[in-house]
């Protein structure tokens, strides 16, 4: 069956307003136990088209969000930072009434997830049963990792930005982040999000995630987690999966052979299995 990756998210939308005014767009679909999905850097909430038609198709209310300054989110008078965009997080859970959730957070979605776990205890245990982190990491990107030394400053400087305007160089982009299988609509689905993103004010949340480092804190989190990864992902090598369930206590860590760093398409399934499990 064909597969429109393009595809806006459906359901219901709001704006969310966060501490410091921020405008936070909101997508929410469905009835039931709340799935609350965080998406990575420089795409938005419609990544998770696939998964969250699935999801509220098996019972699953599906609460999707913009990143502050991604999609239709506005910034705030806190700008682009992990400590304003953990913030987004706790006011998208308050304004949903979220009870025993599950929070699915992916690459610089997981980031900022974890930041927020560790800083807010009481509101995690009044809102979430439990937590997936997707091709993610706990800071401190470009270690040992050649991709991300080469993208991070062409991000930077803009030069990315121009380059996947041709769509020649766009397809190379997106075919760097899907593993051993790079269909053609699953690149174009990315690029048609990355390319309506504005890049350089985002510039912020990437100087975090190279310069954060939280995986020494990571004993502290209390909640049941499971981390998922591609065994083919060249923006989260194995050392920060490996490092993250070494830090959580009772995670589970599952590597999907042969996917890529866009695993929520690219084994959608086994993401909506580890969602369904983390439900109870």
């Amino acid at each position: 069956m064909d597969v429109d990756y393009s595809a806006p998210m459906q359901g219901t939308a709001s704006f969310v307003t966060s501490a410091d005014g921020a405008r936070i767009h909101c997508v929410s679909a469905g009835s039931g136990q709340p799935i609350v999905l965080a998406h990575g850097f420089a795409i938005d909430k419609n990544e998770w088209n696939v998964i969250a038609a699935d999801l509220v198709s098996r019972g699953h209310q599906v609460i999707a969000f913009d990143q502050r300054g991604h999609g239709l989110s506005t910034v705030g008078r806190g700008g682009i930072g992990s400590l304003p965009m953990s913030q987004d997080y706790a006011a998208v859970l308050r304004e949903h009434d979220v009870r025993d959730g599950v929070l699915v957070a992916h690459s610089m979605g997981g980031f900022l997830a974890i930041r927020f776990l560790l800083d807010n205890p009481d509101l995690v245990s009044e809102h979430l049963r439990s937590v997936l982190l997707v091709a993610t990491f706990a800071g401190d990107v470009n270690r040992d990792n050649p991709q991300n030394r080469l993208q991070i400053p062409l991000l930077k400087s803009g030069i990315l930005g121009r380059m996947v305007r041709s769509d020649r160089m766009g397809r190379q982009f997106a075919n760097t982040l899907i593993g051993d299988d790079p269909q053609p609509a699953m690149a174009d689905g990315f690029l048609a999000m990355f390319r309506s993103q504005q890049l350089r004010p985002l510039v912020p949340i990437l100087e975090a995630m190279v310069r954060e480092n939280r995986y020494d804190r990571l004993g502290e989190l209390d909640l049941p987690c499971s981390i998922i990864v591609g065994s083919r992902d060249r923006t989260t090598p194995p050392f920060h999966t490996d490092e993250l369930h070494a830090g959580i206590r009772g995670s589970s860590l599952r590597r999907v052979e042969g996917s890529g760093h866009m695993i929520n398409w690219e084994a959608s399934d086994v993401l909506v299995e580890e969602i369904l499990a983390l439900a109870g």
